[in-house]
């Protein structure tokens, strides 16, 4: 067996029960029970995607810069160290990340064995989450995972299962939705709840859902300023999972954060009337340029056809929400057009209004939101009411303009715009909050696990 390791000394944090959170809400350590100054202590366990690496990319006052890395050897945890060093020696805002590293195929035993921290980060190989997600916890340690935290309808009882240890064992669990950060949506969810505007949200038919959500991806990308080179099993849906159950986790998320603001949901509330799969089809050159690999892997010749790859990598879930209509669907591309990337779409319609997030051409592929007045008001009482609603949100500066007959466009300053990148920074703040707060809201885990009952569920409606 081949491993490596630098040994040093580092403070252990005592992690002794505090107790049940009860069915509704789960509870974690307190600043109080930490024998040390840092309420939490990362250890990143086998950093597999490029958002492991971006929970590091700034310092926080409640995490010790002493970041264990358990991993087995290979590019993967190299890629990882390289990205971290790279924060380390930037010019503008470094950052001052000491990482201790463990490779080894034992990697896993070892981190439960040594525990010198109390937050397990997960973002990797997405086939193994359900397992690293219930053992971390079975140890009593609190989890801070990237998306998705299962791929299959068989791991779906394995988390509802984790959830009910972390409540009895004091710990949190808690995904990483970067998206509730994005300024248009968040715009978009606080207009949706301005009845004078926006009305009530409808309840869409099967043909015609209240809510949709469709997300543009691409395998070929830039992160932090250079390419995103990518393991070869991210095109292995057994191992990253099928788009209908990875990016869709972000849609399903937005979708009940929107329509039904810190409300208590469960799986019996949702009904998964359609779905289905397609493939994107990646040559043997593209496959390289992303991976630096010569060849297709021994695990993807099971979808090597006419000498491309078949990725199932695109999906689409149509369900009832709590008698709410709802669309989600996720598309990998190869590459994005000169001057564009990832896009998102997002349609929620009122009895009064329909607010629109677009991000294509039009809009020089930067989210833009735009209210749509397509019920009858007059455009004089209409604007009246959308520019009221707007200022009484706690945000300065936003400019309503005139962007088509009926259609106005929400200008929102730069100053509250953040990057994609720079949400792993702010979803990270919040789980630190709740950290310090030793508990999630009484919302959240039901969220989760009706989120996941939602994903896993549409996967298996559109293989049937």
């Amino acid at each position: 067996m081949k491993r490596s390791y630098l040994l040093i000394i580092i403070p252990v944090f005592l992690l002794a029960s505090c107790g049940s959170g009860g069915s509704k809400e789960q509870t974690g350590k307190s600043a109080k029970e930490m024998d040390n100054e840092y309420i939490v202590q990362i250890m990143t366990v086998d950093p597999g995607h490029f958002h492991a690496g971006l929970v590091q990319k700034k310092m926080y006052d409640q995490v010790s810069p002493d970041v264990n890395v358990y991993a087995p050897e290979g590019p993967d945890v190299v890629q990882h160290l390289n990205r971290i060093k790279s924060f380390n020696e930037r010019a503008d805002d470094p950052t001052k990340w000491n990482e201790i590293v463990y490779t080894g195929n034992d990697f896993f035993e070892k981190m439960l064995a040594g525990r010198p921290g109390n937050v397990v980060v997960l973002s990797g190989n997405n086939r193994k989450k359900a397992e690293y997600i219930t053992r971390s916890v079975n140890a009593g340690l609190n989890v801070f995972a990237d998306k998705p935290m299962i791929i299959s309808p068989d791991d779906f009882p394995k988390l509802e299962e984790a959830f009910r240890t972390a409540s009895e064992k004091g710990v949190l669990i808690y995904d990483i939705m970067t998206e509730r950060y994005e300024i248009t949506t968040i715009f978009q969810k606080l207009l949706s709840l301005k009845e004078e505007v926006f009305g009530k949200l409808e309840p869409g038919t099967m043909e015609d859902p209240a809510v949709t959500k469709v997300s543009v991806h691409h395998f070929l990308k830039l992160v932090a300023g250079a390419p995103n080179i990518r393991p070869g099993w991210f095109f292995d849906v057994e191992q990253q999972g099928e788009g209908i159950v990875d990016v869709t986790t972000h849609l399903v998320d937005l979708v009940q954060w929107e329509c039904f603001p810190e409300q208590i949901l469960s799986p019996s509330d949702v009904t998964v009337a359609a779905a289905k799969r397609w493939p994107t089809i990646i040559s043997k050159d593209e496959f390289k340029a992303v991976t630096n690999l010569e060849e297709f892997p021994g695990y993807l010749q099971k979808d090597i056809k006419d000498g491309s790859i078949h990725v199932f990598a695109n999906g689409e879930i149509v369900y009832q929400l709590k008698g709410i209509w709802a669309k989600v669907s996720v598309e990998w591309r190869y590459q994005a057009p000169p001057g564009a990337g990832d896009t998102h779409f997002s349609m929620m319609h009122g009895s009064k209004c329909d607010l629109v997030i677009r991000q294509g051409a039009d809009q020089n592929f930067k989210p833009t939101l735009y209210a749509e007045n397509v019920r009858g008001m007059s455009m004089a009482d209409f604007t009246s009411a959308l520019k009221k609603a707007i200022e009484s949100l706690p945000y300065e500066d936003v400019v309503i303009e005139t962007a088509g007959e009926g259609t106005l466009k929400i200008s929102i300053p730069d100053v509250y715009k953040t990057t994609h990148e720079d949400h792993f920074g702010q979803v990270t703040e919040k789980f630190l909050e709740y950290m310090e707060a030793g508990k999630l809201p009484e919302w959240e885990v039901p969220g989760m696990i009706t989120k996941y009952y939602t994903t896993t569920t549409g996967l298996k409606k559109a293989k049937e």
